[in-house]
């Protein structure tokens, strides 16, 4: 009976298990000491879509498209903007559905939509040798997917995963939860699809997202692609290790 019940609050509960959106008021504005612009897609008559795009006070490079991880919104995420103003490039930030001002009912196919909607919006004003696609944790899957189907100049992934059921099955080893979870983002599915360059960077003590999962990616990596193992980088500290700072500057410039 027990084995049952936690498998029901599993299949039931499962979007607030994997997601921790935090959702703001719409007449709220963002108090960002970095120079930016917000601006709202509807992308349907009920779904709108939230974006920050930092900018620089030179002329950029191109932009960086920063998929984001399952935690509140685009403010906690802000603090990252720097790796990439600094070095001359825009970063475009978006919600997810539900996370912050945006809105719409959360699904892999929406998020999805919503990613390659602001590959869209990028387009029109840099061209595709100019875009980076960044994906933090739960959106390097996503970041992917757009690589697998879009051009870009590269992708760099920060602590990603193999796909979200293998991540899930580390968690709840005992549940068949590939019949379970409704999210797979096979993330090694969408790298072999990929043709520009690819750079990874993992900790060896990611406590959310463990290393030894991260590592299965490696067989899909083309020759030049990178695996940068962080030694005693964690989940959310990786920005803190100058090995990290030292690889993002050079793909960078």
């Amino acid at each position: 009976m027990l084995y049952g019940l936690i498998g029901i609050a599993i299949y039931y509960l499962q979007d607030r298990i994997l997601f921790h959106p935090e959702k703001m008021e719409k007449h709220r504005s963002y108090d960002f000491r970095i120079p930016h612009k917000e601006i709202n897609i509807a992308y349907n008559d009920s779904c709108n879509i939230n974006i920050i795009q930092f900018t620089t006070a030179v002329k950029p490079k191109g932009v960086v498209l920063y998929f984001h991880g399952n935690r509140k919104n685009i403010a906690w995420y802000a603090r990252y903007a720097p790796n990439f103003t600094n070095n001359g490039w825009e970063v475009w930030m978006m919600d997810y559905p539900g996370y912050g001002k945006s809105t719409g009912t959360l699904t892999e196919q929406l998020l999805y939509n919503y990613a390659e909607q602001l590959y869209r919006l990028a387009t029109a004003r840099f061209g595709k040798d100019s875009i980076v696609l960044y994906g933090k944790s739960m959106g390097t899957g996503i970041a992917a997917w757009v690589a697998s189907r879009k051009n870009c100049k590269e992708l760099i992934l920060e602590t990603p995963y193999y796909s979200m059921t293998s991540l899930c099955a580390h968690y709840f080893p005992i549940y068949p939860v590939a019949r379970m979870i409704h999210y797979k983002i096979p993330s090694y599915q969408y790298l072999q699809e990929v043709i520009v360059p690819v750079t990874i960077f993992h900790g060896t003590s990611d406590g959310v997202i463990p290393y030894n999962n991260a590592i299965k990616l490696q067989p899909f990596l083309k020759p030049g692609d990178q695996f940068i193992t962080i030694n005693g980088g964690s989940h959310n500290d990786l920005n803190d290790f100058p090995l990290f700072h030292q690889k993002l500057d050079s793909l960078l410039n």
